[in-house]
């Protein structure tokens, strides 16, 4: 893969491919961003949502690694880094789920979630903060959760790990202020995603009741809110969560 000289500033999105993920990446394309789509099976998708993104007039590539895999993590932002000559960006979106009630959740369940959302971040944040330290410039947005904020039955490990990025955000926050590195987090609630299409109707409508905005909000909803924080607008703003909720976490 060539490289390419930084004419502009550069992101990488983990799970990039759909979702949120694709709304972020295309969001911060057409801010000017060239942007790494990084994905972890569906390499079909993340093409696309690449392609789109050159569409927009920046350059894009996708980037498989396992954000469980801190080797894979490493790899990841310097392949990212050497593509476009630099990392300006890092959103930690990729994430996973496995719902259950405590007393039916196996350990394993636990360690999934926490592994990919959780230690994922941290993994991806510490390969990034070099780069970034040494440019003294950057913008770390974590992709957190109201659940994170406020918790949700049957989510005790999904909410563990959202929360935690709160923790990381914070505490990575204090470390890198002086060196020009923001890191924040951005708390969505109930977003139309693939994972939310596919709950039942009867926990839909019991989710929509708690939003005093009456509607699901939209990914780009979520991606706006990213895009505001990685961008010079947002240069004096470090440690915080924005949520985008519609006033569920209210």
């Amino acid at each position: 893969m060539s490289e390419l000289q930084p004419t502009r500033r550069a992101a990488l999105v983990t799970g990039g491919g759909r979702g949120i993920g694709r709304a972020v990446c295309l969001a911060l394309a057409a801010a000017g961003f060239d942007v790494a789509v990084n994905y972890a099976a569906s390499a079909a998708a993340a093409e696309q949502t690449a392609a789109d993104c050159r569409a927009l007039g920046v350059q894009a590539v996708a980037l498989q690694a396992d954000v469980t895999d801190p080797a894979a993590c490493q790899a990841l932002v310097d392949t990212a880094a050497k593509t476009f000559g630099r990392l300006d960006v890092l959103v930690n979106n990729a994430g996973v789920t496995a719902d259950k009630l405590i007393l039916r959740m196996q350990e394993e369940d636990f360690d999934k979630v926490i592994s990919a959302n959780l230690k994922g971040a941290f993994f991806c944040c510490k390969a990034a903060c070099k780069l970034m330290m040494r440019q003294r410039y950057g913008r770390i947005v974590n992709i957190s959760s109201v659940v994170g904020l406020h918790g949700n039955a049957g989510q005790s490990n999904y909410a563990a790990s959202k929360a935690g990025l709160i923790g990381l955000t914070k505490s990575l926050a204090k470390e890198f202020a002086a060196r020009g590195v923001t890191v924040n987090a951005v708390a969505p609630g109930f977003i139309e995603t693939d994972m939310t299409a596919a709950m039942p109707e009867a926990a839909k409508q019991a989710a929509l009741a708690s939003v005093p905005a009456g509607h699901t909000g939209a990914p780009e909803d979520v991606a706006a809110a990213v895009a505001f924080l990685a961008g010079e607008s947002a240069a004096y703003i470090t440690g915080q969560v924005l949520c985008v909720d519609g006033g569920m976490g209210m």
